[in-house]
């Protein structure tokens, strides 16, 4: 059976960070949703219901009987059975909408549906961009679990300090860490595949560093932090999200965010977390085209890929920076930074879109990976609509 996501309820709540993915290729905790499903479900086969512009990136599912899901929730132990069990034209209903389905994908009706069950019980859902750093805590446990239960991690150095208990620590193959301090009082630290976290870090859980990534030396972090694949950070970080192949390598503070894919933080590069006022702090909201308050005292910067500010730049609370965005004037930017923005301030000139597609291409090649048409189709179809 192959597993179907669908992004039809929740796309657009997640811009700027969905400009370029599906939900389901959002991360948080250690594994994207897509990952985690794929696991919980051992389905090996994945297919999206997404926006046209992204669909030839992330493919349409082919016509046979599928797992419809909306993707972009943690399942219970109960509701992880119900889905196990569900029957050709059997559904799961949440709030009124349907959450899962066994449906085949020739003739996509939910009219094939002849069984809703309503769940009852309170979900643990992700609806928009803070909430990936709000609850990115609760989601690095929930992978711990998932990923590390009834295997054996690998030892931890005698050069480091470590606190707490070390069934909250768990080192991967390959993975280097040494001169460090490690606190898993307050939250778990996973260690990724040939991750690294360099001599005079200090590191307090909640942490995923995941595969090939790297914490730069004299580090100082915050639980509640994923860094994804591929990714340097250093510097001062706080509850902070990274998809993943971005950096924020140098000094600088960056607190309660979440950071794209190919994005670089230029040294010294700070984000307020936190109004003068403590006030609770306002963020852009695509959907809805205005500010809308959070309802949260403590959140930073929201960024899609491919964005990247100057050495120095200085950001405000609550931050929103689109794809493919430069910043490097002096001064603070704007709290919305337009897509493909050349400096960061308002009524600033567009970057040449054959540019983008050439700052993106050097990027890639410093991971391994080429861009695409795929890719550079994305790119194109953002800057000509949005």
């Amino acid at each position: 059976m192959q597993l179907v996501f669908s992004d039809a309820q929740y796309w657009e709540d997640f811009l700027p960070l969905t400009f370029t993915r599906p939900v389901a290729e959002m991360r948080i905790g250690i594994l994207t949703f897509a990952e985690r499903w794929k696991k919980l479900l051992e389905i090996d086969e994945v297919f999206y219901i997404t926006e046209d512009f992204l669909q030839n990136k992330f493919k349409k599912p082919e016509p046979k009987q599928s797992l419809f899901i909306v993707p972009n929730f943690f399942p219970s132990d109960e509701v992880l059975r119900q889905i196990k069990e569900l029957q050709p034209g059997e559904a799961l209903v949440y709030d009124n909408e349907v959450l899962v389905a066994n449906i085949n994908m020739d003739n996509f009706s939910l009219n094939q549906i002849n069984k809703m069950t309503d769940i009852h019980e309170k979900l643990f859902f992700i609806e928009k961009p803070t909430d990936i750093f709000s609850y990115n805590d609760k989601a690095i446990d929930f992978d711990f679990k998932l990923l590390t239960e009834g295997r054996i991690s690998q030892e931890l150095s005698s050069t480091n300090g470590f606190i707490g208990e070390k069934e909250n620590l768990f080192i991967e193959e390959g993975a280097t860490i040494e001169f460090s301090t490690l606190n898993c009082k307050t939250g778990k630290i996973y260690i990724g595949k040939n991750a690294e976290i360099m001599e005079g870090s200090n590191i307090r859980g909640s942490l995923a560093l995941c595969e090939e990534s790297k914490i730069n030396l004299g580090t100082k972090l915050y639980g509640g932090t994923t860094i994804g694949p591929h990714s340097k950070v250093g510097g001062e970080v706080n509850n902070i999200v990274i998809f993943g192949y971005s950096n924020k390598g140098h000094d600088g503070f960056v607190g309660n965010s979440v950071i794209g894919e190919w994005c670089n933080l230029g040294a010294d590069t700070n984000s307020s977390n936190l109004k003068n006022n403590y006030a609770s702090v306002k963020l852009w909201n695509y959907r809805k085209k205005r500010f809308l308050d959070t309802g949260l005292q403590f959140c930073g910067l929201i960024m899609g890929d491919h964005s990247k500010t100057a050495i120095n730049t200085q950001l405000n609370t609550g931050t929103v920076v689109g794809v493919a965005a430069n910043i490097f004037k002096s001064g603070f930017p704007p709290n919305l930074v337009d897509s493909f923005s050349w400096g960061g301030m308002k009524g600033d000139e567009k970057f040449k879109l054959e540019k983008s597609y050439e700052v993106a291409e050097k990027a890639m090649e410093r991971r391994k990976i080429a861009i695409t048409e795929m890719d550079k189709d994305i790119l194109k179809y953002i800057y000509n609509e949005f």
